[in-house]
């Protein structure tokens, strides 16, 4: 969490918009699929790489501009959506 304190102080805040897609990432890497006896079946990984998360935020940094920041109430929701549509097993 310290890391993205001095990232946002860095970048004058823009690094906010990319916080929410590793704080959310990570837990679902972490994930696994388990089976009915016990076993490991499987692990769930997001596939997001960084230029399209930065594209993503690009997008929403202007529409927060421009609906003087209204577009943040449903950015979080976007960028779960964006996430698990992502999600590979």
């Amino acid at each position: 969490m310290i890391l993205w304190v001095l990232i946002s102080i860095v970048t004058l805040g823009l690094g906010l918009f990319v916080m929410p897609y590793y704080l959310l990432k990570a837990p679902i890497n972490r994930t696994s699929l388990i089976g009915p006896s016990g076993e490991v079946v499987g692990r769930l990984h997001v596939d997001v790489d960084l230029a399209s998360i930065i594209g993503h935020a690009i997008i929403w940094v202007l529409l927060t501009i421009v609906t003087l920041g209204l577009a943040l109430i449903v950015y979080q929701f976007a960028v779960m959506k964006r996430l698990l549509n992502g999600v590979t097993i």
